[in-house]
């Protein structure tokens, strides 16, 4: 199929960040994209050739969305999947498929996936709600400390929260939810897989992720990570494995623990491009959001590796702020060589919100680290006072 400067229609379930990066890709190769959104705010309002509001959870309108289009994807897990089951019954080619999407929608069944797959993970516990969590813990069939995740539509820290006294489970979500024993690492590292419809693999390099800890947000995510190669080495093979295991199409980004004697438990994944790997739009000779569309389109992949180091910073609103954004000190960072900001068109910040991420690329990582210390500490994502 031709699908450049074409009649050719790719939809977007999802209109966010990630979508307006894979947008920028699109119209490299003059491909029409369609996008759905629940936000009249969306990022991707403007990249679009055409741009439909309404809720990704609801069965008609993804339906006929998706009647719109010659291929679908999404740039967010959380959608309707019945909807994606009946285009794909009816001939439409969906990536990654409602298939695999079942599999990591749920927390709680991605956990059991990866045990059933002998994938290594963390010891869990599902539960239907927060009362059947809180029997577990009466019956000490749950100790203290442990990691509580919401099973759905948690993103961005939200819906995550370590507990580690009975007093951190008030406020929580009566929810389905699971229980994680709490792992004792050196690094949170990543892998992104790509894989397109004929089978053909790549990854990305290992990258290392650095956390706020409050909010449970990466702050920098570094490429490559700085760790011993045969734990680089032993990280890329069970992304490899875990890759192979949901069959996808399109990227997959591993996230991954490294113990303190160097095992590697995987965590979780997400079945679209990643935050861990935005860097790879200045350091890749291949950015994430390419390879995406090559992966879906079942064109050759492109070259993974990295031309320089890069480091990403993820630009969230401060605290203590809501409103019209502001980025204070913006063009000082511009100024400083290999410094590349994205600003993903949120109007409104709020504490957290992620409202971009810049790029810092250079030959020597001690000096990347160093500038991106510098870019932390100089721009501010405030609002209009």
């Amino acid at each position: 199929m031709n699908y450049f400067s074409s009649d050719f229609k790719l939809g977007i379930l999802g209109g966010g960040q990630l979508g307006k990066m894979i947008l920028a890709e699109t119209r490299k190769f003059d491909i029409q994209t369609y996008v759905l959104d629940s936000s009249e705010e969306a990022p991707s309002r403007f990249g679009a050739h055409a741009f439909y509001q309404g809720s990704l959870m609801d069965f008609d309108t993804v339906y006929q969305f998706g009647k719109l289009v010659n291929l679908l994807t999404i740039e967010i897990e959380n959608v309707n999947l019945d909807a994606l089951d009946k285009l794909e019954a009816e001939g439409l080619p969906v990536f990654p498929s409602p298939k695999t999407l079942r599999m990591i929608q749920n927390k709680g069944k991605q956990k059991d996936f990866y045990v059933s797959n002998n994938i290594p993970t963390s010891p869990h516990q599902r539960f239907v709600d927060l009362n059947d969590l809180k029997k577990s813990i009466e019956k000490d069939e749950l100790a203290f400390p442990f990691v509580w995740k919401c099973a759905q539509f948690g993103y961005d820290g939200n819906g995550v929260k370590i507990v580690r006294s009975a007093i951190d489970l008030i406020n929580l979500p009566d929810v389905e939810c699971i229980a994680e024993q709490m792992v004792p690492f050196k690094n949170e590292l990543a892998v992104i897989v790509a894989r397109s419809v004929s089978g053909e693999v790549k990854t990305y390099p290992v990258v290392e992720m650095e956390f706020h800890p409050e909010a449970n947000q990466v702050e920098y995510v570094i490429c490559p990570a700085r760790i011993d190669e045969k734990v680089a080495q032993k990280a890329t093979e069970i992304a490899l494995q875990v890759s192979e295991a949901f069959n996808h199409v399109g990227l997959l980004a591993v996230e991954m623990f490294q113990t303190a004697d160097d095992e590697i438990l995987v965590n979780e994944v997400a079945p679209r491009p990643h935050n861990s790997g935005h860097y790879s739009i200045e350091a890749s000779y291949t950015s994430q959001f390419e390879n995406h569309l090559r992966a879906i389109l079942n064109l050759p992949l492109g070259n993974t590796a990295s031309k320089v180091a890069g480091i990403m910073v993820n630009l969230v609103g401060e605290e203590g702020f809501s409103g019209q954004v502001v980025y204070e000190n913006i063009e000082k960072i511009m100024a400083i060589e290999g410094v590349t900001p994205h600003i993903y068109g949120k109007r409104e910040t709020r504490p957290f919100r992620k409202m971009g991420h810049v790029t810092i690329v250079n030959e020597d990582m001690t000096e990347a680290r160093k500038i991106a210390e510098e870019v932390k500490n100089s721009i501010r994502v405030i609002s209009v006072q």
